[in-house]
């Protein structure tokens, strides 16, 4: 069923960039017409997205209560969360810094014609701030966190009924036992949804060549290409600190992740890999209970493409309007990034609302955004990509350094679904990794 759906991705995507092709050239801009295929071909990733956007929710907080509840030891669940935390750091630093160093050497905003290319709109840049914070880390209700979708809420909530159960024995059986079913359940619904993914993909990249036309990626052709130099920069790296751990199997997690990582391409939405992105890592070795705790924590924290993307994206405005930013400042702005990135879930149009607080901290013009709106969703597929890559590498590099990496499962085979809280336990002969 992967490698079909693999090619069926790939189908769509030619086949999408292709019917918007012959539709940008077959009507003209201001078109009635047009923009009505345009939209008709939007409700494709449209519904798609709402789709797994239903799943979401109930996946995560299943497979975190049943993940915490079936480790039984809280200890094991601490030092899990700090090398997760430990990493997330380290990563939002290395692509931080490889975005400053790489948007520096190639320049591509010098001597740029400005000139707005969209409405700039609502930007919640007063969300920016450390009450919002704080704030945004605790749920209201889990009820309104699951209604939002706020996996940072969901996964609080979630680590509080899991310590729970855990603590309530035998009294807590039956609803861990509920949980492993609604996992179960989702992952079933998963995989129905994803055959309507093909077609999303389809319409995704069909609504935005017809729209914008192969010129934009024409017109940008500097900057997009450096931006994805700097990502497969940053994939390379990413990986080779994941072969230190991994060795060999490196090369067998690049295969088993490929169809989240191209869904997500393909649609520009990070939250779309992520049911098969479980899937694939059950398949991979990583235990449920290990990879449901820290994936919901890397959604909101270890967003690697997006601080890449970011870092470049500031300096490259401020080289648009021929701003020089010392050394100094750019290290400060780095850094401003870094810390304001952590505190915008929930937030609409997460990356420029950042982008747009940083530029106005440090004095700079906040609608040189405009220059990045034409090309944002082009942008937007390779970060989203990245972000997907350095979450799965960091939950199996986490699952190897605790000794819990298990055996390898066929990439095309039926996902394990033995219950969490019956699977060993401990870091002493867990499991026999062959790369051991």
């Amino acid at each position: 069923m992967d490698r079909r759906l693999t090619l069926f991705l790939l189908t769509g995507m030619v086949l999408g960039i292709v019917v918007g092709f012959l539709l940008n050239q077959a009507l003209p801009a201001g078109d009635p017409a047009l923009a009505m295929s345009a939209d008709y071909l939007k409700l494709l990733p449209d519904v798609f997205l709402q789709l797994i956007r239903m799943i979401i929710a109930p996946l995560v907080f299943a497979t975190i209560v049943t993940g915490i509840a079936g480790m039984r030891d809280s200890t094991a669940l601490g030092r899990i969360g700090a090398k997760a935390l430990g990493w997330f750091i380290t990563a939002s630093l290395i692509s931080l810094g490889l975005g400053l160093v790489l948007v520096n050497l190639f320049q591509p905003g010098v001597g740029l014609a400005l000139k707005a290319s969209a409405p700039l709109g609502e930007l919640a840049v007063k969300d920016l701030s450390f009450r919002h914070f704080v704030l945004e880390i605790f749920p209201i209700s889990a009820f309104d966190a699951m209604a939002k979708n706020n996996i940072l809420q969901i996964l609080v909530f979630s680590v509080f009924s899991g310590v729970g159960l855990s603590a309530l024995g035998a009294r807590g059986e039956v609803l861990v036992r509920g949980a492993e079913a609604l996992a179960e359940l989702m992952l079933q619904i998963t995989n129905y949804v994803m055959r309507f993914a093909p077609f999303a993909v389809f319409g995704a990249l069909a609504q935005v060549v017809a729209t914008k036309g192969l010129g934009i990626v024409r017109t940008y052709g500097v900057l997009v290409s450096e931006f994805y130099f700097g990502l497969l920069l940053l994939w390379t790296i990413l990986l080779a600190i994941g072969a230190l751990f991994l060795r060999r199997r490196i090369l067998t997690l690049i295969r088993y992740i490929r169809e989240p990582v191209l869904l997500t391409f393909s649609t520009a939405s990070s939250e779309a890999g992520l049911p098969k992105l479980f899937e694939q890592l059950d398949r991979f070795g990583v235990p449920r209970r290990v990879s449901g705790f820290i994936l919901p924590l890397g959604y909101s924290f270890n967003l690697d493409g997006s601080m890449m993307y970011m870092s470049f994206a500031s300096v490259f405005i401020a080289q648009a309007y021929g701003i020089h930013l010392a050394a100094g400042q750019q290290i400060l702005m780095l850094l401003t990034l870094m810390v304001s990135s952590k505190g915008i879930a929930g937030v609409p149009r997460a990356s420029l609302v950042v982008i747009a607080a940083t530029l106005a901290q440090f004095g700079l013009p906040v609608e040189g955004i405009a220059l990045l709106l034409g090309i944002d969703t082009f942008l937007d597929m390779g970060r989203s990509a990245t972000n997907v890559v350095g979450n799965a590498v960091a939950t199996s590099v986490i699952t190897r350094s605790e000794g819990m990496l298990q055996p390898l499962l066929d990439p095309d085979a039926e996902p394990p679904h033995a219950p969490a809280h019956t699977a060993a336990h401990g870091r002493a002969g867990l499991n026999v990794d062959p790369e051991q």
